[in-house]
């Protein structure tokens, strides 16, 4: 069942049109799959979506030649350093369509898609599950005060109000030394940012800037 479809070294026109058919179907499955509660480019998604079959004829044109196998490995090999580096997720997606561009090369498009499948599922039910995802109330808050203000203990009665844990991850001076910019990173106890937190802790910095935002490190999946 889970056989290869090209049994000989020679590629057949019918079985050349079932890998690349089948790359391009499991190629919008892997873009679809991407898209999922995740930002991205267009550009991204459509090279996602042809590159199983790109890899698929590549596989097909070295088939057991050794010396283009290693050429087709070196060519390869120089992609990274004309690319723009991206997110696990994206490197994780772009060895899935390698790999199943691998598969159907090789002729094993029922393996190809039955991969395709659990990955999926797994990714999938990994996402609704919120894995590795961390506290949905955790921010990045980042308050600017003028130097006058002794920033410890300043905003303790504030955070131990709205807050359920807080921790001071940098403390950076600008404007020529007269400004502090604190980086916190708080969980807070309510999932929306509290209007009233804001506008005290606006009049406790001398109404500087404040900034209160989703941590910036961490995907959605």
């Amino acid at each position: 069942m889970l056989d290869s479809i090209i049994t000989s070294t020679e590629i057949t026109f019918n079985a050349f049109l079932i890998c690349t058919a089948v790359s391009l179907l499991l190629g919008l499955g892997i873009a679809l799959l991407c898209m999922y509660k995740c930002s991205y480019t267009q550009s991204f998604i459509l090279t996602l979506t042809i590159l199983p079959a790109i890899v698929q004829v590549i596989i097909m044109l070295v088939n057991g030649n050794i010396g283009t196998g290693v050429a087709v490995a070196g060519a390869f090999g120089l992609v990274r350093f004309r690319s723009t580096p991206g997110t696990a997720r994206e490197i994780g997606m772009i060895f899935l369509g390698m790999a199943i561009g691998l598969a159907t090369g090789m002729g094993y498009v029922l393996l190809a898609a039955l991969f395709f499948a659990v990955m999926a599922i797994f990714i999938l039910a990994l996402s609704l599950l919120h894995f590795g995802g961390g506290d949905e109330n955790e921010r990045e808050l980042k308050i600017t005060i003028p130097e006058n203000l002794d920033y410890e203990g300043l905003f303790d009665d504030l955070f131990s109000q709205y807050v359920r844990s807080v921790r001071l991850d940098r403390v950076r001076t600008s404007n020529m030394g007269t400004l502090y910019e604190l980086d916190y990173r708080v969980i807070l106890k309510d999932s929306k940012v509290p209007k009233e937190f804001l506008d005290e802790l606006r009049c406790r910095n001398g109404n500087l800037n404040i900034v209160c935002g989703r941590v910036s490190s961490r995907e959605v999946l």
